[in-house]
C-alpha cells in the first residue's frame, strides 16, 4: 500500500517544477526586456544564447559524443531554429504585451501537434487555436492595435519552435540530451556575432553582463534542467496539457512583471489558445512529438 506514495511524490515534483520552469521562462523575458535599451533585441538574445550554451556545454560537455555526418543536418536547422527563434521572440515582446507574444507564438509548437493527426477532433483545435489568433489580432480601439512587426516576429518565432520541436527529436534520437547544448553552441555561432555587430562594446558593461548571465541561467539552464526532469517522469499527455499553460502563464507574468494590461478580447483570444492547446495534448496520439518549451 505504500508503493504509490513514491510515485505520487515524484508526480507532484514534476508537476511543480514544470510550473517553476515556466514561471522561469517568462520571468527571464522580463528582464531580457529590460536590456533592450542598452543592447538591443539582439544583444539581449546573444546574451542570452550565449550564457545558456556556456552553462550547457560545462554541464552536458557534447563533445564526449561527437555528432555523425547524418544527424549534422537536423542538427544545425535545430540550432539555426534555436537562435533565430529566440531572436525573432524578443523583437516581438519588444513591442507586443509578453502574455501575446507567447501566445502568437505558440501556434507553432501546437500546429505540430495538431497536424501531425488527421482525425476530426484535431481540427476542432485547430478552429479553436486560429479563432483566438485571430481575437489576438483584431485590436479592441484603433488606439491599441498591435504592431505589425511584432506579430509578425512572434508568428516567426512560432515556425521556428515548430522546426526546433521537429528536427530536435530527430537530432535528440542520435544523441539524446547532448542535442541541447549542440544545438546551443551554433544558435550562439549565429546570433552573438549579430548581437556585438548591433551593440558593440555596450555588451561588456557590467551591469548588462550580469543581467545577461541572470537570463541565460534562469531562461535557459534551470528551467531545461526542470523539463527533463519533469518529462521523464510525468505522461507526455500530462507534460503537454501542463505546457500548454505557458500563454497565460505569459500573460499574468506580463502584467505582474511589466505592468503590461490586456483587453478582455486578447484574454479571451489567450483563453481559447489555452484550450487549443490542452485539447490538442489531451487527445492527441502518443507518437506526436510532445512541444517542449523554448529555451
Amino acid at each position: 500500500m505504500s508503493q504509490p506514495q513514491p510515485k505520487a511524490a515524484s508526480t507532484a515534483l514534476s508537476i511543480i517544477g514544470l510550473l517553476i520552469s515556466m514561471a522561469m521562462f517568462q520571468g527571464a523575458a522580463s528582464i531580457a526586456r529590460s536590456l533592450f535599451p542598452f543592447v538591443g533585441p539582439q544583444g539581449a538574445a546573444a546574451l542570452r544564447v550565449a550564457f545558456g550554451a556556456a552553462v550547457l556545454a560545462a554541464v552536458l560537455r557534447p563533445w564526449r559524443a561527437a555528432a555523425k555526418p547524418a544527424a549534422w543536418r537536423s542538427l544545425i536547422v535545430y540550432g539555426v531554429s534555436l537562435g533565430a527563434m529566440n531572436t525573432l521572440f524578443y523583437f516581438a515582446i519588444a513591442t507586443v504585451p509578453l502574455g501575446v507574444a507567447v501566445a502568437l507564438e505558440f501556434s507553432g509548437p501546437l500546429a505540430v501537434a495538431t497536424f501531425s493527426s488527421r482525425r476530426p477532433i484535431d481540427f476542432l483545435w485547430i478552429a479553436l487555436a486560429v479563432g483566438g489568433l485571430l481575437l489576438i489580432l483584431r485590436p479592441d480601439s484603433p488606439m491599441s492595435a498591435l504592431p505589425p512587426v511584432g506579430v509578425a516576429c512572434a508568428l516567426g518565432a512560432g515556425f521556428c519552435w515548430a522546426l526546433y520541436i521537429v528536427f530536435g527529436q530527430k537530432a535528440g534520437a542520435e544523441h539524446g540530451m547532448q542535442t541541447t547544448a549542440l544545438g546551443m553552441i551554433i544558435a550562439a555561432v549565429i546570433v552573438v556575432p549579430i548581437g556585438v555587430a548591433h551593440a558593440g562594446a555596450a555588451l561588456l558593461a557590467p551591469k548588462v553582463l550580469l543581467l545577461g548571465a541572470v537570463v541565460g541561467v534562469i531562461g535557459t539552464a534551470l528551467p531545461y534542467a526542470l523539463e527533463m526532469f519533469a518529462l521523464t517522469r510525468l505522461p507526455a499527455r500530462t507534460f503537454g496539457t501542463l505546457m500548454s499553460l505557458e500563454p497565460a502563464v505569459g500573460a499574468l507574468a506580463g502584467l505582474m512583471l511589466m505592468n503590461q494590461t490586456l483587453g478582455l478580447g486578447q484574454w479571451l483570444a489567450i483563453g481559447a489558445v489555452v484550450t487549443a492547446s490542452v485539447g490538442a495534448a489531451v487527445t492527441i496520439r502518443s507518437k506526436t512529438p510532445v512541444a517542449v518549451a523554448e529555451l
